[in-house]
């Protein structure tokens, strides 16, 4: 049976071997955007609610995409993949959230938790939802999403939290108690668990029976068509932004996400001598708008919310043509 983890391996193989044609780039946008369509329609027709996406979010998020992460990584060679393919990452990470921390201390004036909301905001990619998507079908492999799942839900996630956490008000708490939540908080994550499986299983070279890997393999293939259905239903129910956030602020958030961070991540790959093709996911991948759990948080902590808000779905937008336009230059 050819179960959706299947075609991705033979995706990656295709990569590997002729880099990224332009007409497997485009169609890779084009399936991503049939697929949205169709959740898109099913909203316009009430076949789905905001319940029904709510269950098929939470489906792919516990469930499928773990599995596939699970799958992937067990069968891909860590060595050498995420060490410099990590550091780059980092990089592109550093590159767009440093000049915005210097501004939002220097020039606004911004207290540390309304920084961690616009640091996130220039900087933490929708990797979990709209990353797999675009890993499978675009770049062809869902391992190459590895690297920016595990630093920003290993680190990123748990230092913004941290800081969030210390500035919410009416809340006391010691600073060991802090750092203790911080730690436990990337094992409460499944994306993180699956993939740490998965490379334990990869590194040491064991294999599961096949009677746990194939009923694993096969519930990953509900995740990247669940994300995508899901995420077609928010934009038909979902609220537009609205006003409230300085179109500068707003155009700077965005140029840093969309273009500096992308940069920086090529750039250091590039310095690190990491292959073409891998340069390109590298290059894709910190191009991915940002995280829509971004807007979560902020709305949770009452910190920057309209930037959150706004942010997402301004890169979300630009994200597309600015993956294509990357994606043509760089392969």
């Amino acid at each position: 049976m050819a179960t959706a983890s299947s075609e991705t391996r033979r995706r990656t193989l295709r990569r590997r071997e002729y880099g990224y044609p332009v007409h497997d780039v485009l169609l890779g946008f084009t399936t991503i955007a049939a697929v949205i369509a169709v959740g898109y329609l099913l909203a316009a027709v009430k076949l789905l609610d905001a319940g029904a996406q709510t269950v098929l979010t939470r489906l792919s998020f516990f469930v499928a995409s773990p599995c596939l992460l699970f799958v992937v990584m067990s069968e891909t060679e860590v060595a050498g993949f995420l060490s410099k393919n990590l550091l780059a990452t980092a990089a592109g990470v550093a590159a767009a959230a440093i000049p915005y921390v210097l501004v939002a201390v220097l020039v606004q004036r911004r207290r540390p938790d309304e920084i961690a909301i616009g640091t996130m905001c220039a900087s933490y990619c929708n990797a979990g939802n709209l990353g797999l998507p675009v890993a499978a079908y675009v770049l062809g492999d869902a391992a190459l999403i590895a690297p920016m799942l595990l630093l920003q839900l290993g680190l990123l996630q748990p230092i913004a939290l941290m800081i969030l956490d210390a500035g919410r008000e009416g809340v006391q708490r010691s600073r060991s108690e802090a750092f203790w939540r911080a730690v436990r908080l990337p094992f409460t994550n499944p994306l993180t668990v699956a993939t740490l499986l998965g490379l334990l299983v990869s590194v040491t070279g064991w294999r599961p029976p096949a009677f746990v890997l194939e009923p694993v393999d096969l519930i990953g293939g509900l995740a990247v068509p669940g994300v995508l259905i899901a995420y077609g239903v928010s934009l038909r129910l979902g609220p537009l932004p609205g006003r409230g956030v300085p179109p500068l602020e707003l155009g700077f958030v965005t140029f840093l996400k969309l273009v500096v961070q992308p940069l920086g991540a090529w750039t250091a790959g590039r310095l690190l001598g990491i292959d073409d093709v891998a340069l390109v996911a590298l290059a894709v991948t910190a191009a991915l708008p940002s995280a829509q759990n971004i807007f979560v948080h902020a709305t949770r902590f009452n910190r920057a919310t309209l930037l959150a808000r706004d942010a997402i779905f301004v890169t979300t937008l630009g994200s597309v043509p600015a993956i294509t336009v990357i994606t043509l230059l760089v392969a």
